[in-house]
């Protein structure tokens, strides 16, 4: 019998070939959630389905629309197998309330894809507004999980990016709560690149759009989200320059703080390379 206790306490390995087979198992029938990026890889969509499907509030139509979709998308990137999967939960689901019972199902499950499933049900409303989706992410911004918090600034950015321009003020209290999952997800939504995700154009050419909201954060004691701010910065290095210098420049003169510091030093990474320093 799995001791699915001692699993849960398990490192994470580093390659595929290295995962012990009674936790890709456990991955597979939603027992355990994943711990890196390569065991978030190996998840077989369609055998986690058909284990976690009589837990679920489907009806037979509705579950084979899910299934034939999982069945269509096993040999995508799991990114689009995600936001597809949203999508077609939330299609086959056209009664609110129903709809909102399974999603309750998914985001409470102990799998971090059935979390990230319910993320990307919201991502695929077309009718939420922008302050619907930052309240309705927010359990899966401050997950315990780093890949559902991972997704979930990206279910809000995908159907939302203009909104991120146009209404940013609305993520400056999120830069100023206590938890920092909460003022890293704001950051992270933000950036005018990212990872795994369309650039947004307007932030690269006008990075001042986000002064306020970077500048909240520019003495934060949290690595985690002085990584953030600073990956931000370097992202719109690459673009405007001029503005990441200025910035940079003007916070190692107002703030005596080792936070900001360490934050400039990581911003400016890029533009020391292209001048040849280091």
């Amino acid at each position: 019998m799995v001791d699915l206790e001692q699993l849960r306490s398990r490192k994470g390995a580093v390659r595929r070939s290295e995962i012990p087979s009674n936790v890709v198992t456990a991955l597979n029938r939603g027992e355990l959630e994943t711990v890196n990026l390569v065991e978030f890889l190996i998840v077989d969509h369609i055998k986690l389905f058909r284990a976690v499907r009589s837990s679920l509030n489907l009806d037979d139509r509705a579950a084979k629309q899910v299934a034939a979709t999982l069945k269509r998308l096993a040999d995508e990137g799991v990114m689009q197998r995600l936001v597809q999967t949203g999508i077609a939960f939330h299609e086959a689901l056209p009664d609110v309330d129903q709809r909102e019972v399974v999603y309750q199902q998914l985001a409470g499950h102990t799998s971090d894809t059935l979390r990230n499933w319910a993320a990307y049900m919201d991502a695929a409303d077309a009718g939420m507004t922008f302050s619907q989706r930052l309240k309705r992410v927010r359990p899966f911004a401050l997950d315990p999980n780093m890949g559902v918090r991972e997704i979930a600034w990206m279910c809000v950015r995908l159907p939302a990016a203009k909104e991120i321009v146009t209404q940013i003020e609305k993520l400056v209290p999120w830069a100023k709560q206590k938890h920092h999952y909460a003022r890293r997800f704001a950051i992270e939504l933000s950036r005018p690149c990212g990872v795994w995700t369309k650039h947004i154009t307007e932030l690269k050419q006008r990075p001042e759009v986000a002064e306020t909201l970077l500048e909240t954060c520019c003495t934060d004691e949290s690595k985690y989200v002085q990584d953030s701010v600073a990956n931000w910065l370097n992202d719109a290095s690459k673009t405007r320059p001029d503005f990441v210098q200025s910035i940079c420049d003007r916070w190692l003169a107002e703030y005596d703080s080792p936070h900001t510091q360490r934050i400039a030093h990581r911003a400016l990474r890029t533009l020391r390379k292209k001048s040849g320093g280091k």
